[in-house]
């Protein structure tokens, strides 16, 4: 499914006198609007490094900071919810991109959990179809979500709309958001408008280059079974030819229940999983229960930045970062 929804619809087209206070709200979009920035300016970040973007204490400072943008580029309320009508009560004047909502690229449908997970043994093929994923990506009708309170970990449980939010992990939706995140900017700040379309050019094509790298590094692994911590990494594994075979919580990072964990044990003896990834999110317990008397690896993976400064170059460490734990936990490294 592309977004259709118009850029200009999306936020006020009024010009600043100076380069606009800009406000983003986690690591990887205040990466992306820190390179189409540059020199001109630094935008500022809600939420460090590494910290869970579906849930977060905002601090007075955050909100006076919030309340003094004149622009503010943000994923969408399918990944934060919690600061939605914080935008409309604290910056009701600042113009707000929710890059989610910019045009030009593909989503990717909220997998059914359930049906994620490995049938069980006695069904031949080992692994759930997904070649139809593509032909998937405009069908979100039958992957509804139940609202959920808060679970052991203090998230706060959400439905996360029609389509997965994680789009960010995929190279070519950032470059979009570049292009995006330039053209508002330049709207807002017409005497920069070049520079911020020369800047977003450059960073294209760094990712470009990237992305070109990455897919070579990845593409031995394109035909092992893993399984995901959370299903938070969809975006990256379709980018590079990778599919997991089930995922120890869903989406939303809920505490998996028995059940959950006994199929997935069953999947483990079944299967030839050959890594279970854990990540700061649901925690590495699940994995070490998971893998238990099997010869399968374990490696923490990340798609928040933790860990990495935060500016212009984190985009690019965090991509180069997930790819090599995918081949190094894939490869047997």
């Amino acid at each position: 499914m592309i977004r259709f929804l118009s850029l200009c619809a999306l936020a006020p087209t009024a010009a600043f006198a100076q380069v606009p206070q800009v406000m983003t709200d986690f690591a990887p979009v205040h990466s992306l609007t820190a390179q189409v920035m540059g020199d001109l300016g630094a935008p500022d970040v809600l939420l460090p490094a590494g910290a869970d973007p579906h849930d977060y204490a905002m601090r007075p400072s955050d909100a006076a900071n919030l309340g003094a943008a004149d622009l503010v580029f943000w994923t969408g309320p399918s990944l934060t919810p919690w600061l939605s009508d914080l935008l409309d009560t604290l910056a009701p004047n600042a113009a707000q991109v929710a890059l989610l909502d910019v045009t030009g690229w593909d989503t990717l449908p909220v997998r059914d959990i359930q049906q994620f997970v490995l049938p069980a043994a006695e069904d031949d093929h080992g692994h759930d179809d997904h070649e139809d994923h593509e032909d998937e990506h405009d069908d979100h009708d039958d992957h509804g979500h139940e609202e959920h309170g808060h679970d052991e970990h203090g998230h706060d449980d959400h439905d996360h709309g029609d389509f997965d939010p994680h789009a960010w992990l995929d190279p070519t939706v950032a470059q979009v958001w570049l292009a995006a995140i330039a053209d508002q900017l330049g709207t807002a700040d017409p005497d920069n408008a070049a520079t911020y379309t020369a800047n977003a050019d450059a960073a294209i094509a760094r990712l470009t280059a990237l992305d070109a790298e990455l897919a070579t590094q990845l593409a031995p692994f394109a035909g092992l079974a893993y399984i995901l911590p959370h299903d938070g990494y969809q975006y990256f594994e379709a980018r590079y030819g990778l599919t997991a075979a089930g995922a120890i919580a869903g989406i939303d990072a809920r505490t998996p229940g028995p059940a959950q964990v006994a199929s997935l044990r069953d999947q483990m003896a079944d299967s030839n999983i050959v890594c279970v990834f854990s990540d700061a999110e649901i925690g590495d317990r699940w994995a070490t229960v998971v893998t238990e008397g099997t010869g399968a690896n374990t490696a923490q993976i990340d798609g928040v930045g933790a860990g990495l400064d935060g500016g212009p170059a984190l985009y690019e460490a965090l991509l180069r970062r997930l790819a090599d734990d995918f081949a190094a936990c894939l490869g047997g490294a």
